[in-house]
């Protein structure tokens, strides 16, 4: 079984596409991508937030405290257009963000108490809408100062105030800590990526151990050999389970350097929670990935024998990747927390159990649940596989 195993291996690091798949991609490119892609979004939303905005105003001296309060804003700059029928074409030229147009009876509206309507033109074909929340709130700047010199006018005091604008107020008293906050979002992606990674690394030497050694002619030749099938089995088995824990756990080692060495490149609350995770923590993520690396092996495996081709094999093991996307998406899912019942769920569990580490509010007692209930689904796959390659008509079937 061990020569057998050692030949998979070794013909695995011959080949250039495994090595890419199993090395390259895992401790180079995925750690970059994920360490780009946080200081990349921070400072998007940041650049987002604080950048330049041009506008243009029409009907200011109808309302001229708002257009002071917007004129007073530093990141907003006015742009003088002829006319309210220049917006639509000034938006798509890029040469403003947004227009308003304030109606000629605003101010006498506003004197006699009522609401007036102030038309706001923007483009809102944006995944994140910053410019109508820039507008708005300077628009609520101004609509607490009237608020405000309305109550007053009537004689109340500032308490007063406060009573008739919210009577009731809610002081948010957060149980959760920023690393909580921050991980529960960070740590839906953490599992994805990882589940991938362990899945994508053994995928194609699974077809080739398989469907290519049929289509090469070899598999026949490894059955005449002086060795059982389970031996067989149990060898190819092993290989995929060595390259999928293998490129997973050389990640989790790339990431671990990242927070280790580049945790000054993150910001604010992530920053917060890249300082949070630990040793045990990486190490806790590293045992979760055990056992779910031999279900993707056996699963793999099993595909791949009953394949006729490597063609037909490649077709049926790529629906595989939605199989990992629904559990990573059913631990995202509002309502669905780590429990003795969750924790018994394949795959499943161990999104959540990672989600959980990142957040830093696992419940270790369940870890042992967790492996428990991987293992035993792990060795049922396996144990269908292995009687799966006993079988002639899946072997050889035409």
């Amino acid at each position: 079984m061990w020569t057998i195993y050692l030949k998979e291996l070794l013909e695995l690091i011959r080949d250039r596409k495994t090595f890419i798949f199993t090395i390259v991609i895992p401790v180079f490119a995925m750690p970059l991508i994920f360490a780009a892609f946080g200081m990349l979004s921070s400072s998007m939303f940041k650049q987002a937030r604080e950048a330049e905005m041009a506008y243009a105003l029409f009907g200011q001296e109808h309302a001229p405290a708002l257009a002071q309060r917007f004129a007073a804003e530093p990141s907003f700059k006015r742009v003088a257009l002829a006319n309210p029928a220049d917006i639509r074409a000034a938006i798509a030229d890029d040469r403003i963000k947004f227009a308003l147009v304030i109606p000629p009876a605003a101010q006498d509206t506003l004197a006699r108490r009522e609401q007036t309507l102030i038309e706001l033109h923007y483009n809102s074909a944006a995944t994140v809408d910053v410019t109508r929340k820039r507008v708005m709130a300077v628009l609520a700047l101004e609509n607490n100062a009237l608020r405000q010199q309305a109550l007053a006018d009537m004689g109340l005091s500032a308490p007063q105030q406060r009573y008739v604008l919210d009577p009731v107020a809610l002081l948010d008293r957060s149980t959760a800590n920023k690393r909580e906050q921050m991980g529960a979002v960070v740590g839906g992606m953490v599992p994805y990526l990882l589940l991938m990674v362990c899945l994508l690394a053994a995928m194609y030497p699974a077809i080739d151990t398989g469907a290519g050694e049929k289509e090469r002619g070899t598999l026949e030749t490894l059955l005449l050999a002086p060795v059982s099938r389970t031996a067989i089995v149990l060898a190819k088995f092993l290989m995929l389970f060595t390259v999928g824990l293998t490129s997973a756990l050389l990640m989790i080692a790339s990431l671990g350097a990242v927070l280790a060495f580049g945790g000054h490149l993150f910001s604010g609350d992530l920053a917060q929670v890249v300082r949070s995770i630990n040793l045990l923590d990486l190490a806790l993520l590293a045992l979760m990935l055990v056992p779910t690396a031999a279900i993707f092996a056996s699963i793999l495996l099993a595909i791949s024998i009953y394949a006729k081709s490597y063609k037909e094999a490649a077709g049926m093991i790529s629906p595989l990747i939605i199989v990992i996307i629904l559990p990573t998406m059913v631990a995202l899912l509002p309502g669905v927390e780590m429990n003795w019942g969750w924790a018994m769920v394949p795959l499943t569990n161990v999104a959540l159990a990672m989600k959980e580490l990142v957040k830093g509010t696992m419940e270790y007692r369940m870890l042992s649940a967790i492996m428990l209930s991987s293992t035993i689904t792990a060795g049922l796959l396996l144990a269908l596989c292995r009687w799966w390659f006993n079988r002639e008509q899946v072997l050889f079937r035409s």
